[in-house]
Parts: structure tokens; sequence; C-alpha cells
């Protein structure tokens, strides 16, 4: 059993960047504080470099607890990717709440949290590292002092504590059948079952509602627009992405791994949830005055999506999910960008309030418009490569009218998005004043264009990582 700590080293370098700006804060006076997460990004910036080195080892240790593998190291790119963003264009509000740099030490805890959950190659360890990541964003939900912020935290808190529960719940169901917590074994001795096993199905059951909550499926979503509304809005940004993108992760990961023989039980229960995902969050979307609650239904949808490459059962499937995955953090991040710049200079989310926004921020304007038409999958934009390696990993596994409605509500997306682009440019602006784009936030919104624009045209570099994801996962 190996216990060589260098398979840790990308987790052991992001726990000291977080004890180094912890204490930097110490010394650095207060009002200058919110500067430390352009350190701290560089540092991450320097772990996701390193980060490369670790494809194609796929080793499992610490006595078969902890896996690095081509699909987790995938991953924890893309957790790092949306870390590095995040903090980037949170300077702002970090200088906005008097200094309080807190709020990164616990981002990264979260992050922390994420890396080591998609490494996990058994439960404990999983459990472990989601509600590490869970925890740390409880505490973010609630960190402004007033009434929003504190009811989401309280909504997020109650609601994930329930969903944990249950995940627990499934995972020593499924420990008791099995008698292995080894998410590889967990295959060989359900093979080893000579009947069906009622709670091992049950448990299959928990382990999904558990997951769904995370991800935000139907029907487990109803935390979801709260607490992206009422939670600060850079929160909301990394919770409606990391987050997101480590569930993705861990889900594929224990059904395509730990639970492919039960795929009969599982399969048609996971395309109901994405079709009913794709069909509420697109549809409630409509109607949504507030931007944040908009993106919010809109990311319930996008879930219907992203799990599709699941129902796949093989490489290509895995493949599309992760490089999916990826495409959905970028053109997030740059749509609550956008939204978090203009919050904080109008003090509004409201969508008639974006009214001439190509007038007083031509910038921001043109990147919320690209990143909502990515979301709907339009040409030549990234969003449009990763659905189409989604529907086409489906297709030939007989769900034709899965990927049928998938694009049906891609065009109900449209609608929607292009409602806010019609408010930006064909509206006259409730007021002259041009918005300032800080340069946190301007060079996370010119990234993230920047990406989206050149993966829609050329994807092969992004496929090519993905590609190695799914092969590590499904070998």
């Amino acid at each position: 059993m190996d216990i060589n700590v260098t398979y840790l080293a990308l987790e052991i370098l992001t726990s000291l960047l977080a004890v180094l700006v912890l204490l930097l804060g110490l010394l650095v006076p207060k009002e200058k504080r919110h500067a430390l997460g352009y350190v701290l990004a560089a540092g991450l910036v320097v772990v996701l470099v390193l980060s490369f080195q670790y494809y194609g080892l796929n080793e499992t240790v610490i006595f078969g607890t902890f896996t690095v593998d081509d699909f987790a190291v995938f991953f924890k790119q893309v957790f790092l990717i949306a870390a590095v963003l995040v903090i980037l264009s949170s300077t702002m509000y970090v200088q906005k709440m008097n200094g309080n740099y807190e709020f990164y030490i616990i981002t990264v805890v979260a992050l922390l949290g994420m890396m080591v959950l998609v490494s996990a190659a058994d439960m404990l360890t999983l459990y472990i590292a989601l509600e590490t990541m869970t925890i740390s964003f409880y505490i973010l939900a609630g960190y402004k002092t007033d009434q929003k912020s504190s009811e989401a935290g309280m909504k997020y808190l109650i609601l994930g504590a329930v969903s944990s529960a249950v995940f627990l719940y499934g995972l020593s169901l499924v420990y008791g059948m099995t008698g292995t917590t080894v998410i590889a074994e967990i295959a060989g001795k359900v093979q080893d079952l000579s009947t069906l096993s009622p709670a091992l199905v049950f448990g299959l059951l928990l382990v999904l509602a558990g997951l769904g909550f995370k991800i935000s499926l139907v029907p487990f979503q109803m935390w979801t627009p709260d607490v992206y509304e009422g939670a600060p809005t850079p929160v909301t940004t990394f919770l409606a992405t990391g987050s997101k993108a480590a569930s993705f992760a861990i889900m594929a990961r224990i059904l395509l791994v730990a639970l492919p023989d039960y795929s009969v039980h599982w399969q048609f229960l996971v395309a109901v949830l994405a079709a009913a995902s794709m069909i509420i969050g697109n549809l409630v979307a409509i109607p949504q005055t507030n931007i944040k609650r908009m993106l919010a239904y809109s990311s319930i949808g996008q879930a219907g999506y992203i799990i599709t490459g699941i129902l796949a059962l093989n490489v290509a499937g895995v493949t599309a999910l992760s490089f999916y995955s990826l495409v959905y953090v970028l053109a997030t991040i740059a749509a609550f960008v956008v939204v978090m710049t203009f919050s904080a200079q109008t003090g509004s989310d409201e969508i008639k309030d974006y009214a001439g926004l190509s007038q007083r921020s031509p910038f921001m304007a043109a990147v919320l418009t690209i990143s909502m038409l990515s979301m709907a999958g339009i040409p030549p934009l990234a969003g449009f490569a990763g659905k189409l390696y989604l529907f086409k990993s489906i297709v030939a596994q007989g769900y034709l009218w899965l990927v049928i409605l998938g694009l049906v509500m891609s065009m109900v997306s449209v609608y929607y998005y292009l409602l806010v682009a019609k408010v930006m440019y064909l509206s006259e602006p409730l007021d002259n004043t041009s918005i300032k784009v800080p340069p946190g936030a301007k060079f996370t919104l010119l990234l993230t264009m920047i990406a989206l624009l050149i993966f829609g045209v050329y994807p092969q570099p992004i496929s090519v990582l993905a590609n190695l994801a799914g092969s590590a996962l499904l070998p």
C-alpha cells in the first residue's frame, strides 16, 4: 500500500496557500487585505500548472482510499480554474466587506473539499470531502450580514443537512450489502450477489437523491433559486460551478465504477431526472424578473443536460460530461461576474435595470450575451460543441427522445436569454453613468469570453484532456 505524499501534493499545496494567506492577512493593513486575492489566485495558478504532470499516473494510494487518475486530475483543474476566476473577480466584494479576507480562506477550504472528493476511492473519504465542501458553502452563503444572505445560509444549511443524511444512509446500505467501502470493489461484490437486493436498490436511490440535491436536479432543486438570489454573488458563482462540477464527477464515479451492473435500475431514473430538470429549469426561467433567479433555473436545466453523459455508459459519455462541465463552468462564471459587477455599482439584480447596458458597458453586455448563448448551445460557441458531444454519446443508447427534448429546451432557453439581450441592447438606459469593471473582474470576463469563442471553434485541446478523463474512469 503506497502512502507516498507526492500523490497528495496538489491538495497539500492548496492547504498551504490558505495558511499563507491567513498569515499574510494578519500583517497586511485592513484596507489592503482584498489584494490578498491576487496572491491566492497566483498561487492556485501555480497549482493548476503543476497538476498537468499528474496525467498518466492512474494510481490508487493510501490504502485504497485516494485515487490519482486522469478523471480526477481533469476535474481538479476545472475546480482550480473556477476558484481562480471567482477569487479574482471577488476582490471588489472583499474590499466592500471591509477587508474580511476570511472569505478567501473558506473558499479555498471548499476547493480542497472538491479536490479530495473527486479523488475519493472509498465511501468514507468521499463523504468527509463532500461535507468539507458543503459546510464551507453553508458559511459562505450566509457570509453577508443582510437578511437575504442569512436566510439563504439557513435554508441551505437545513436542506443540505437533510440531503447529507439521506446520502449517508444510502452509502451505509450499499456498504451493508457489499461489505466494502472501496468504490472499485463494490462492483465485484454486486456481481457476486445471486439475487437482486432491494436494500441495495434502495441505497442507490438514496445516493442519487443526495447527489441530486447537490446538482439541483428536479425534484431536489427547491433550494436553488432562493440560495442563488440571497447568497453573495461570488459565493453563488462558486456554488453554481465548482460544487456542481464536483457532484457531476462523483455521481459518474459511483454509478459507472461501483454500480454498472445495476445500470438497468438507475439508467431510466437518471433519464427521467435529466428530462424533468431540462423542462422545469428552462420553462420556469422564462417568467423570472431577477437575473440571479433566472440563472438559477437555467443552471437546473444545464444540470439535466450534463448528466445525460452518464447514460451512455461508455468513454464517449464521460468525455462529453467532462468537456461540458468545463464549458458550463466558464459560461456560468462569465454570466455571474457580470451580475456581480453590475449589482455592486447599481445595487440591483432586476433584469429591467439592465436596460441600455450595451451603452453603459459594451464589454459587459457582450460577455453576458456570449455566455448565455453558449449555455443555450448556439454555434460557434463552446456550449454548442459540448451539447453536440453529449447528445451524440446517448443517441446510440436509444435515448433519441431525450436528445429531441434537449434540443427543444435549448431553443426555449434561447428565448429567455434573448429577453435579457433585448433589454441590454434595445432599451434606453435608466442611468447614463458608465459602469466601471474592476481589474480582476475585467480579466475574468475577458478570459472566459475568449475561451468560449476559441473552444467553440477549436475544441480539440479540451476534448483531448476530457477523453483522457473518460478513458481513465472506464478503461
